[in-house]
């Protein structure tokens, strides 16, 4: 599973990036450990282009509470349609997660060796994303919150893990925020690894295990 990014890039950088129409919400500061449940950079498929930021773990439009969104940081690519949490969403409400960068953890040494991955140029890249709006029955407050969508590993990742999340192409961006409803069949085939040569990665320290460690020594390269 993919549980903690960074998103080092300015908000106009970003929109820039993407060549958005403008900005609806930013994130306030570089975050160098973002986690589940904090404010993640989307663009959401409403056929505006405007950067805008969620709650990242999505809460279902149903659910009674808000605690069901940390169970849902990640949805697999290959059961995603079938799951009653995430199919209206794949459907109807896509989102990409922009982000210049995700860690994960090397699962078979002790204790597990958190790895940083990110664009050889450290440019921003947008993550296929689902999102729902949530409005609590306590007190009214509406809430938009996202998920990220992970595929099997290419070869940079699979030495590391054996999930990786979805990267998508400009291509890929476009089809991904159809405004209409679209069958999951037409989906399927953009919700594969990226290319091998894409990212690179690098050891990190374990200073980034804890998502309260916010600070730029999370991405500092551990030397071989």
């Amino acid at each position: 599973m993919c549980g903690r990014v960074t998103v080092q890039t300015p908000a106009i950088e970003i929109a820039r990036e993407f060549a958005l129409a403008g900005i609806r919400n930013a994130i306030d500061r570089p975050r160098f450990n973002l986690a589940p449940t904090q404010l993640m950079p989307v663009v959401a498929n409403d056929g505006q282009r405007m950067l805008d930021a969620y709650r990242w773990g999505l809460i279902p439009s149903w659910a009674k509470d808000a605690s069901i969104g940390s169970k849902l940081i990640n949805a697999r690519s290959e059961t995603v349609a079938e799951k009653p949490s995430f199919r209206s969403a794949l459907k109807r409400r896509r989102c990409l997660l922009l982000i210049d960068g995700y860690y994960e953890w090397k699962q078979t040494t002790k204790p597990k060796t958190p790895f940083f991955f990110h664009r050889k140029d450290r440019k921003p890249f947008a993550l296929a994303g689902l999102w729902e709006e949530w409005t609590s029955p306590e007190t009214g407050e509406v809430v938009r919150t996202c998920s990220l969508l992970t595929t099997g590993p290419n070869a940079l990742i699979a030495p590391i893990h054996d999930r990786m999340p979805v990267i998508l192409s400009p291509a890929g961006q476009q089809q991904w925020l159809r405004p209409e409803p679209v069958e999951a069949a037409e989906l399927q085939p953009l919700l594969v690894s990226c290319p091998d040569d894409f990212l690179d990665a690098y050891e990190v320290a374990r200073v980034v295990n804890s998502p309260t460690n916010d600070v730029p020594e999370c991405i500092e390269r551990v030397a071989a």
